[in-house]
């Protein structure tokens, strides 16, 4: 068995953490897969795999192999796809990430006008709040807000956003208006924890107030359904209550204080080199997102 399709095998056993599972989605007999992962264990000279009648596990040497692995089969497999004509077309799986509220709002319409316009492309989205590693995670495009490292990535800014206060008028016509930042103390605050894990609120200027929060929300969603009602104040990014200050249901406050705006951008991997499916979505992505009101 050439080394090639011994890895494959290797990774899959990996991914699948089982023989049987792995022998069945490869189309092979569990004892062959078994049989190929031993012959690559005495080639190597390494133990790749903790084997009980219950689980397989990966060594810490077969851990470090799997990720090798899985470059080198997907520079296989990106060459394959050259050949065959898909950095012409658009072919496979795009996978995208982006933060939980603005993938749903911003990115999820993009992906599934560009599965309407590529009818045989399918998508998988990682909507989470925390930076992916997008090279250990198989992420082909990630959508990233705020300012980024150095890295080798090909990065497309798209827009910016900005910290807000915002209130619903009801909550203002009982209340009054916060004229800066320190009147904040004076105000109930719905404080979204999953965004802001600090009490100190930062304002332009070097100016800075410790929040106590009556309510404190781990969703975004819950804080600004909070603030919309007419409850109290609460602070997040501008794009996540677009709709609500169009509705007129909030209104942004102390716009005066706010901190310079965070960069959008759109980022991959393989710049000139991306296939056809990512420079599409990236090509459509980029249109959509400098278009939208709320992100610039």
């Amino acid at each position: 068995m050439d080394r090639w399709h011994a890895m494959r095998i290797f990774a899959k056993v990996a991914e699948t953490a089982s023989f049987a599972e792995a022998a069945r989605q490869m189309h092979m007999s569990a004892p062959a897969v078994t049989r190929a992962v031993a012959a690559l264990e005495e080639t190597i000279g390494a133990r790749l795999f903790v084997r009980t009648t219950r689980s397989v596990k990966l060594t810490e040497a077969g851990g470090r192999y799997f990720e090798d692995c899985r470059r080198i089969l997907s520079d296989i497999a990106e060459a394959e796809a050259a050949a065959a004509g898909s950095y012409a077309t658009p072919s496979g799986t795009l996978s995208i990430t982006a933060p939980l509220l603005f993938g749903q709002m911003y990115v999820l319409p993009v992906v599934t006008e560009y599965l309407d316009s590529y009818p045989t492309m399918s998508a998988q989205t990682l909507f989470v709040d925390r930076s992916v590693n997008i090279v250990e995670e198989g992420i082909d495009v990630a959508v990233r807000i705020g300012h980024l490292p150095d890295s080798g990535f090909t990065a497309v800014k798209v827009g910016a956003v900005r910290r807000v206060v915002c209130g619903a008028p009801a909550y203002f016509e009982r209340h009054g208006v916060p004229e800066t930042p320190a009147d904040l103390r004076n105000h109930r605050i719905a404080a979204p924890t999953s965004a802001w894990a600090s009490p100190e609120w930062r304002f332009g200027r070097d100016q800075r107030v410790t929040i106590t929060a009556a309510l404190k929300c781990n969703t975004n969603e819950a804080a600004i359904a909070t603030a919309a009602a007419g409850w109290g104040l609460t602070r997040v990014l501008h794009y996540q209550i677009g709709p609500a200050l169009l509705e007129g249901r909030l209104q942004i406050v102390l716009g005066d204080y706010e901190e310079p705006p965070l960069p959008i951008h759109v980022i991959y991997a393989e710049g000139r080199q991306a296939p056809a499916k990512v420079r599409a979505f990236v090509d459509l992505a980029v249109n959509r997102l400098r278009a939208n009101r709320f992100l610039n």
